[in-house]
């Protein structure tokens, strides 16, 4: 295979069923690369000392989609040498133990790949609008991203 046969590539998906690490992780294999790093958010069962049942994820889909694609681009300036990029975020309920959001990013060498994924979740977090609601056993409530940049500004 020849390299331009290996385009660059950004997956970007928003679903209500179950992540898939495999999925994710083989979307970004590529022959050039010797590196895939993941980042893989679970839903835990604690929260501040509360029992969390689930959680219950909404988007503004469409936006959300292009603020990713914009991540994707910010990747792509910041580290030339990342090959693939791939997103998944699930919407909707996510059971305790559960993928909620998978990040995978290929690389000829581990150190780009690494970073990049750091920086895919916490720019993610900080601008995509995506909102979280945590249930607990007799109550419930919205999360606000410390990094959301919407959040911090009326404070």
């Amino acid at each position: 295979m020849e390299e331009s046969e290996d385009l660059p590539k950004d997956f970007i998906k928003l679903k209500s069923e179950k992540l898939s690490v495999d999925e994710v992780s083989e979307l970004v294999v590529s022959p050039y690369c010797g590196a895939v790093s993941l980042f893989i958010g679970t839903t835990r069962n604690n929260f501040e000392g509360k029992k969390v049942i689930h959680l219950e994820y909404e988007a503004y889909t469409s936006m959300a989609e292009t603020e990713i694609k914009k991540i994707c681009r910010d990747v792509r300036q910041k580290w030339p040498s990342v090959k693939h990029i791939a997103v998944h975020h699930r919407l909707g309920v996510v059971p305790i133990t559960e993928a909620s959001i998978i990040i995978a990013v290929s690389s000829p060498h581990r150190a780009e790949s690494l970073e990049a994924v750091m920086y895919c979740i916490n720019t993610l977090k900080a601008s995509v609008p995506i909102w979280k609601k945590e249930i607990y056993e007799d109550e419930y409530s919205w999360k606000e991203n410390k990094e959301c940049f919407w959040a911090n500004s009326e404070k």
